[in-house]
This record gives C-alpha cells, structure tokens and sequence, in this order.
C-alpha cells in the first residue's frame, strides 16, 4: 500500500483528497500545516507528499526545501498542489525540488489521483 502525506489547511479539500486516495487504496496522513507536515514527513516516510503552499506556521516552499535537505526522505516526490498561478512560484518550487505543480482551480479530484499514480509508477 502506498503512502500518502497531503499538507493542506483547507478542510474541505484535505477531506475530498483524503476520500479519493483512500478509496484508491492509499494509506493517508494529513497535516493542515507546514510544522506539522515536515513531522509526518520523517515521521512516516511517505512514497509521496501533496503540498500546498499556503499554509499556517511554515510556507510551503519552506516545507519543500527542509523536505529536500532532509537525508532520510530528500527523494520523496513532492506533488505542490496550490492556487498560485504566477510562473514565478512554479520555478521556485520546481527549483527546489518539486516533481510536479498543479493549480487547485485546473484540475479535478481525479486528475490529480492519475497525477500522482503517474509519478509514483
């Protein structure tokens, strides 16, 4: 069973990705901030991390680079799932690592599953 870690403070969305991936047969563990997410993160290995980058106590792209200088999970792929749209945060995130960069408003529940099933093989 593959792990997911989603980092994300908006309930509502953290609830709808939650049913999706759990339903796809995804172990799932939630952060609904930054601190909290980079603990999960080397707490339980995760195959994968979504991550959105507005999120309370510690940004997203502060999450992503302690994620990427972290020996014991720096190779985790990192999905930035977020609504900022400027090109300037999508190479800020992929500079630091990120293996992907979806815009919430873009895409459907199940686009991000195929998504996520694309980078994880």
């Amino acid at each position: 069973m593959k792990k997911l870690l989603i980092v994300e403070d908006e309930a509502a969305l953290q609830d709808a990705l939650q049913k999706a991936f759990a339903a796809d047969g995804y172990e799932i563990f939630q952060a609904f901030d930054g601190e909290e997410g980079i603990k999960l993160a080397k707490e339980k290995k995760p195959d994968m991390i979504l991550l959105d980058l507005i999120l309370p106590k510690k940004h997203g792209f502060e999450v992503l680079q302690e994620i990427k200088q972290d020996e014991t999970i720096k190779d985790v792929p990192v999905l930035v799932l977020t609504n900022l749209e400027e090109s300037t945060e999508v190479m800020k995130a992929i500079e630091l690592g990120a293996r992907g960069y979806l815009i919430k408003a873009n895409y459907a529940l199940k686009e991000v599953l195929a998504k996520v099933k694309d980078i994880l093989g």
